[in-house]
């Protein structure tokens, strides 16, 4: 094959005790360095006086990883069964699902949005760009590790792992479909991340970060075919379960959330108030007579008295 990309690393770097160093293991601690950094600095543009940023963190890392693992042992549960219940803790020989994770990271952000009172759509905006740059960069240690295998390829290009203590498939040419998905995510973050600003400032909250997934959701649900995971539900993948779900979850929350905005951006009417005036009524003053029609009733009223004074004949 004409571009075929030969990988002869070890998935483990380094042993030190009981704790197995390995790519994926450090892959994925800096891509969710690089998804904190990202996701922060944009909340930090829409949220002034951000604070609590390390409580925020530690939320999303914990329940992510506790989706992530729950998640994949329920899809493998075959391998924890006849004894094996306390495998599941043994984190160290892998074995996470990556929208488990994000599930898990939603979660994490609906605690911290009550517990720092902040709005969950704000975050879930800013958390669109930096799930696209965690998973980016955490797929390297994927790739490099030869996880989630994928299905032969007759493609001018293809990925063969080749050490001996490979995650992969020795001796066959695959795709590399997980690197696939880390372009997807960068194409997803490049497309948006330009006109992020331009969009907060005329979408209602929350709607560029179900854009995001939505359209992650979407490229994952048919890159998915590329892989030789078991079907779950009607011959389709674990993930393109969660990937149709997320993509429904988005085309009826971005409706929803617009005619929110709509509403809440109509003024109420007014009620008309009804108010006691406080100043005293105006007295009617007589209109006042010219001075000589006043003559002239003092000379009548003279002429009048005169006459009843004087005796009778």
């Amino acid at each position: 094959m004409l571009l075929t990309i030969v990988i002869d690393l070890d998935p483990n770097i380094l042993r030190i005790g009981p704790l197995l160093i390995t790519w994926h293991g450090v892959f994925a601690v800096l891509g969710i360095i690089a998804a904190a950094r990202i996701g922060f600095w944009l909340l930090g543009k829409d949220i002034p006086h951000l604070t609590g940023t390390g409580d925020g963190l530690a939320w999303m890392v914990a329940l992510g990883l506790i989706g992530a693992r729950l998640l994949y042992v329920w899809e493998n549960f075959r391998l924890f069964a006849n004894g094996q219940l306390l495998r599941v803790f043994a984190l160290t020989e892998g074995g996470i699902s990556q929208w488990g994770g994000l599930i898990g990271a939603m979660v994490g952000v609906v605690v911290w949005s009550r517990r720092a009172r902040y709005s969950a759509w704000k975050i879930l905006d800013a958390g669109g760009a930096a799930a696209m740059l965690g998973l980016a960069v955490g797929r390297i240690g994927d790739v490099i590790n030869g996880e989630h295998h994928g299905t032969p390829t007759n493609l001018p290009w293809g990925v063969e792992y080749v050490n001996p203590a490979t995650l992969g498939e020795p001796g066959r040419v695959v795709h590399p479909e997980v690197a696939y998905e880390m372009v997807l995510c960068l194409l997803i973050l490049g497309a948006l991340l330009p006109f992020h600003r331009r969009m907060k400032a005329r979408l209602p909250d929350g709607v560029i970060g179900l854009i995001y997934f939505g359209f992650y959701a979407g490229g994952r649900f048919f890159l998915s075919f590329l892989r030789t995971d078991p079907g779950v539900f009607l011959g389709l993948r674990q993930a393109q379960v969660a990937s149709l779900l997320v993509v429904a979850v988005a085309v009826i929350a971005i409706p929803a959330l617009f005619r929110r905005a709509e509403a809440a951006a109509v003024p109420a009417p007014a009620t008309p108030v009804h108010v006691e005036s406080t100043r005293e009524p105006v007295r009617a003053t007589p209109a006042p007579t010219s001075p000589r029609k006043s003559r002239n009733a003092r000379k009548r009223r003279r002429t009048r008295a005169a006459g009843e004074s004087k005796p009778p004949s």
